[in-house]
């Protein structure tokens, strides 16, 4: 087995398009940050990455965009010692990684760093949608909505991920807008009480998240309905897999989503390297 690092995205879709593509439930992070690079590049935050070889196939690969962990979803079982010796080498600033939780266990070992689980979460996939009976309405937001979600999206990563790095949340969600993904607010009497996002689809799959409901309008089921609000909008842009990500800490969510159709299908892990 050998490996190759791309010095361009089109040298690496070249080599994994059609892979990722025809699993693109297990490939939904690779494929929707790389068709975000795609479509507004950052020449200073280049992503790395990387393909595993078997006797001249590919068998597998390797993604990170800067600034976030690595993404194990399509790192073979095999190949982890490699890829933890070549990311160590080429990309000595990745903080972690994250993936489907038997492969992105098994890069964190390999690493022989210290390190500390962030985040736990289950994949799940849309069945049959069950829009609940909420109070207010669904809107997708627009640019007049663009502060707001910034400091909702920085909230969101402060409770949930409190290791993700800094960013400019603000022009994040402006160019979020603009490429076309679907930012849903729930609105009661003119003011939003619980906002998500879906992702354009990719390959016929969408993903759900982040899903945001301040305190203050929590445990009146406002984020079940944006989020199947939002769910409702993925499936009318032809999506025929809609996925999300729950906290396995946050049983409440958990059993939200599954009330509204989603059935769980994986758990995901994510490390990050002690210093």
């Amino acid at each position: 087995m050998d490996a190759v690092v791309h010095a361009t995205l089109e040298s690496f879709d070249a080599a994994t398009h059609d892979r990722l593509s025809a699993d693109p439930v297990r490939n939904t992070v690779a494929l929707t940050s790389l068709d975000r690079i795609r479509r507004s590049p950052a020449t200073d935050l280049l992503p790395t990455l990387i393909t595993f070889h078997d006797n001249g196939e590919v068998i597998g690969s390797l993604v990170r965009t800067p600034p976030w962990p690595f993404q194990a979803a399509d790192l073979p079982l095999p190949a982890a010692e490699l890829a933890a010796n070549l990311a160590a080498r080429i990309d000595p600033d990745a903080p972690g990684v994250t993936g489907p939780r038997d492969r992105s266990e098994a890069f964190a070992t390999a690493t022989g760093k210290n390190y500390t689980e962030s985040l736990t979460t289950r994949q799940y996939r849309l069945g049959t949608l069950a829009q609940p009976t909420v109070e207010g309405t669904g809107r997708l937001a627009t640019e007049e909505d663009v502060e707001l979600l910034g400091v909702w999206r920085q909230a969101f990563l402060r409770e949930a991920v409190p290791e993700a790095p800094n960013e400019p949340a603000t022009e994040a969600m402006r160019a979020s807008l603009r490429l076309g993904n679907g930012h849903a607010l729930w609105v009661i009497n003119g003011i939003p009480v619980a906002w998500a996002v879906a992702s354009l689809p990719q390959a016929g799959m969408t993903r759900i998240g982040p899903v945001y409901t301040p305190p203050e309008h929590r445990k009146h089921g406002y984020g079940a309905a944006v989020s199947a609000f939002a769910s409702q909008w993925a499936l009318d842009q032809g999506a025929t897999d809609v996925l999300l990500f729950a906290d396995l800490t946050n049983p409440v969510s958990n059993s939200i989503y599954q009330r509204i159709g989603y059935q769980p299908l994986d758990d995901w892990a994510e490390f990050w390297w002690k210093h």
